[in-house]
């Protein structure tokens, strides 16, 4: 008798199971999205048809990139089992030092609208925040201070170190072109340059489902169906352009179009010009830190090791994880990740104030948690964060839209926030 001939299995696939389970789909993302489809479509009902117009929608995503940039670094906190209450407070102090920077430092030395001023004062708030973030982080790690102690202080600390440095006096105006990064006129790429990043965009997205599926192949990962993947690039790709289309309907103002035009030696017609603004400055830097973000904590070792060690922190640091560099790190690219936002802050404002970064600190949490990330640590994705940064801007945009007072505002975040936390407790009881 002679043994059957083995024959290679095919690589598993997903062809059985529900349509969610064949394209692969977070549950959680889906019901974000569905959440946020019905607090656009209520808040355009209740403000008569304004809020889903391309001018409050572009408004809405540069509002989104300063919190969505801090909540990116805030899941790799939470997810180590810690929390950062001194992100507003961080933004604030940097906001007012590079904005001292702009004023009073660097014209200086290399006079007013130099080309270098905004590249160093970028640079400068990077590298205080990122100094701030280690600092605060050294003294969880390596100290052993509870993470809530040491940022609370942070909070109280860098509060009043941003009104120590100009005895709580605004400082402005900034650099013209460190403005760009705040959005707005000087901040809008224009139709054409917002037509080939959507164009780019897209054949990454196609390119990037691709390679995941040879991967997969490549190791005998379950791979989705051929049609599931291109369903997947369908939707992704008419997203980014339906998001080009949105910017790109958006007019620059009678004035600012009519200069544009005498700046490029452009006729000024009877009628006017239509010149979009594009996608803004800042939402894409928002979207390269998400990705840039996303690939740390997805496909570098530094960022299995976060998840490890929010996992289990006793089993990370017998398997030879420096548990305490680590989590020094995570703070200090949180710090980054304020100095970058505070560029944007500051930019939109063109000032630096004392009142920067006020109760943001609640809004990133809030980002974070609504979008996934669980307070008990090892759980957590970049892109929910992001967007639970835009549900929270839709909540508050749109009740500024309505004419809600402050108080109430704070009120609904704040309910949104511990609706969010008792509904991932549901969430992780139902895996369990």
């Amino acid at each position: 008798m002679t043994a059957p001939v083995a024959t290679a299995a095919p690589p598993p696939s997903a062809a059985s199971g529900s349509l969610l389970s064949k394209l692969e789909i977070d549950v959680r993302m889906l019901g974000m999205l569905a959440a946020l489809a019905v607090i656009w479509i209520g808040f355009d009902l209740l403000s008569g048809g304004v809020f889903l117009t391309p001018r409050n929608l572009w408004n809405l995503s540069v509002q989104t990139a300063s919190v969505a940039i801090m909540a990116t670094g805030m899941v790799l906190v939470i997810v180590t089992r810690n929390i950062d209450l001194s992100v507003g407070a961080i933004l604030g102090v940097t906001g007012m030092i590079i904005g001292v920077a702009q004023v009073q430092w660097l014209p200086a030395y290399l006079g007013l609208e130099h080309p270098l001023t905004a590249p160093v004062a970028v640079l400068l708030a990077m590298i205080v925040g990122a100094a701030i973030g280690l600092f605060q982080g050294w003294l969880i790690a390596y100290l052993g201070i509870p993470s809530f102690i040491v940022t609370l202080g942070g909070l109280l600390v860098w509060r009043g170190a941003a009104w120590w440095v100009t005895t709580g006096q605004t400082v402005a105006p900034m650099d013209t072109r460190f403005k760009a990064f705040g959005g707005g006129f000087e901040g809008a790429l224009g139709a054409t340059a917002t037509w080939v990043i959507a164009a780019v965009a897209c054949g990454l997205i196609v390119v990037a489902l691709g390679f995941a599926r040879r991967r997969r192949l490549r190791f005998g990962f379950p791979v989705r169906p051929g049609w599931a993947d291109a369903v997947i690039a369908a939707v992704a790709c008419g997203a980014v352009l339906a998001a080009a289309a949105i910017a790109n309907a958006y007019p620059l103002p009678a004035g600012s179009a009519r200069r544009w035009a005498e700046a490029n030696g452009i006729a000024w017609p009877e009628g006017g010009l239509f010149i979009p603004h594009g996608i803004a400055l800042p939402v894409l830097i928002a979207v390269l830190v998400g990705l840039v973000m996303t690939f740390i904590a997805t496909r570098r070792r530094f960022g299995r090791y976060v998840f490890a060690i929010g996992g289990n922190p006793e089993a990370a640091e017998l398997s030879g994880i420096n548990t305490r560099w680590t989590l020094m790190k995570v703070f200090g690219l949180m710090g980054l990740l304020c100095g970058i936002s505070a560029c944007i802050s500051t930019a939109r404002l063109n000032a630096a104030t004392n009142a920067a970064g006020t109760l943001d600190e609640l809004y990133v949490i809030a980002s974070a948690v609504i979008g996934g990330t669980s307070l008990a640590g090892g759980v957590g994705t970049i892109a929910g964060a992001m967007l639970g940064a835009l549900v929270m801007q839709s909540l508050q945009s749109g009740m500024v839209l309505l004419g809600v007072d402050t108080p109430l505002q704070n009120i609904v975040v704040g309910a949104v926030l511990v609706l969010a936390v008792w509904v991932d407790s549901l969430y992780r009881r139902r895996i369990k």
